[in-house]
């Protein structure tokens, strides 16, 4: 019985070198997205839930895409300039890895992996020299068979291409996930070889060199679907489909009804609240906050939202975002942009687009019209067509709108401008002057009628 010290400590190793030829894009596989996140990001997210000293990741094919699209990430790179195989990758990460550490190694292109089975891992290198984490599967084709003596120890992996016939109908696999010892680790590294039907140093060959020194201790993974590695971008949507569907369990479990848990699209973080409903096609990406009895309809984008108790969000709509008060309805076919902030019982309707504005208790805006870069105050009505001017061409410029306002159809709002409480601006006007409060301000050209005017027609042949 082994008996680590918990004070040892954690360096994750991610493999991330590979081309993935199959995917068939000038793209690293590991930067393909997962419910629109790299794949490697996914599993640098698991990575520091434990907590480790150091997380080193291995790079290879397309190395300066990789460090470009993940610079945000505090990780240490090692570069595979050679792929010469999982082993080779390993060697690459252990010189900035001290030997009384423990590493746990994980794999780029393995997105779904989660936390509470990497400790599972880890905790195993108090019973032996390596933990490995296995999975039984009812299609084994293409991994590496798990080998195990009559009383059931593991002896060793054998890669597909190398099994006998009685060793392909193994249904224990390699996950390719294993934790070890750093100095151990170092000196099994240190004997691989290359005498193998790929020419390359195996990582699973040291499974056979812990076994004939200390045993090992093999996991099973309990889920297949968290240890699937992505090959191609059909397999890539497979797991996209997997995550989804966990993220729709989480949302259901919080309270949230989804008219079709299949065609929710969650690419980020979601509060959820209870009596909150979601209708097909959805998508919800950055960081969505939901309040009570919210209603979202069909084939709408929320990015970055915080929505009120009750506000329904209606068909089509796009959120960026936004704040939006409680009882607010949204839509449909509406956009708010980045910096919208909507008071309690607002109304945005079709064809209205909000940008950098902030509206008053309710107010509405239902048809066809611009807010941007504006006050809009309490109680006002913006009629249909209506747009704030508020670009010169070089300079963005406010709209001040007070409490009460009547802003009749087809008007433009030429910014900088103010319009105080209680005026009214009559319909098709050009407002470039400051309006006083409780005043009418028309700008018309005055109508003129000509009787028994004809339109030219043309000349008959």
């Amino acid at each position: 019985m082994f008996h680590l010290p918990t004070t040892m400590p954690l360096h994750v190793i991610i493999l991330a070198a590979g081309q993935g030829t199959r995917m068939r894009s000038s793209m690293p596989k590991v930067l393909h997205p997962i419910a629109g996140r790299p794949m490697l990001e996914h599993v640098l997210d698991t990575a520091a839930t434990l907590a480790p000293e150091r997380v080193h990741v291995v790079i290879g094919h397309g190395a300066d895409q990789v460090r470009q699209r993940l610079a945000h990430r505090e990780v240490s790179w090692a570069v595979q300039a050679e792929q010469l195989g999982t082993g080779h990758a390993v060697m690459q990460a252990m010189p900035a890895i001290p030997d009384d550490a423990r590493v746990l190694i994980l794999y780029g292109d393995v997105p779904l992996i989660r936390p509470d089975t990497c400790r599972a891992l880890v905790e195993g290198l108090t019973r032996a020299d390596l933990a490995l984490l296995t999975v039984e599967l009812p299609d084994p084709h293409g991994y590496g068979r798990i080998l195990r003596a009559a009383d059931g120890r593991v002896v060793g992996i054998r890669e597909e291409k190398d099994c006998t016939p009685e060793q392909r109908a193994i249904h224990e696999v390699n996950t390719g996930l294993m934790a070890a010892r750093a100095g151990q680790l170092r000196v099994w590294l240190g004997r691989l070889s290359r005498d193998n039907a790929q020419g390359e140093y195996y990582l699973t060959d040291v499974v056979g060199m812990a076994a004939q020194q200390g045993g090992v201790e093999a996991v099973l993974a309990q889920d297949a679907d968290e240890v699937a590695g992505v090959n191609n971008r059909a397999q890539l949507a497979q797991l996209e489909r997997v995550y989804q569907g966990h993220q729709a369990r989480l949302l259901m479990d919080g309270g949230v009804t989804l008219a079709d848990p299949a065609r929710l699209d969650v690419r980020g973080r979601v509060v959820p609240a209870r009596d909150v409903f979601i209708d097909v096609n959805v998508v919800l990406e950055g960081e969505v906050v939901l309040a009570p009895e919210v209603t979202i309809g069909p084939g709408c984008i929320l990015r970055d939202v915080v929505l009120g108790e009750g506000a329904q969000i209606r068909a089509h709509s796009i959120l960026e975002g936004a704040s939006i008060g409680a009882g607010t309805v949204i839509g449909p076919f509406a956009r708010l942009r980045p910096g919208t902030s909507l008071a309690d019982h607002v109304h945005i309707g079709n064809f209205v687009e909000v940008k950098a504005s902030r509206i008053g208790p309710g107010s509405k805006a239902n048809h066809l019209s611009y807010i941007g870069d504006a006050e809009v105050g309490a109680a006002c009505n913006i009629g249909a067509g209506v747009i704030t001017c508020n670009y010169d061409g070089a300079n963005k410029h406010k709209t001040v709108i007070g409490d009460d306002v009547f802003i009749g159809s087809d008007t433009q709002l030429v910014a900088p401008v103010t319009v105080g409480a209680g005026a009214t601006i009559g319909a098709g006007s050009t407002i470039t002057k400051d309006v006083a409060e409780g005043s009418l301000a028309l700008s018309r050209v005055p109508q003129t009628s000509r009787e028994g005017w004809r339109r030219p027609r043309k000349a008959s042949r």
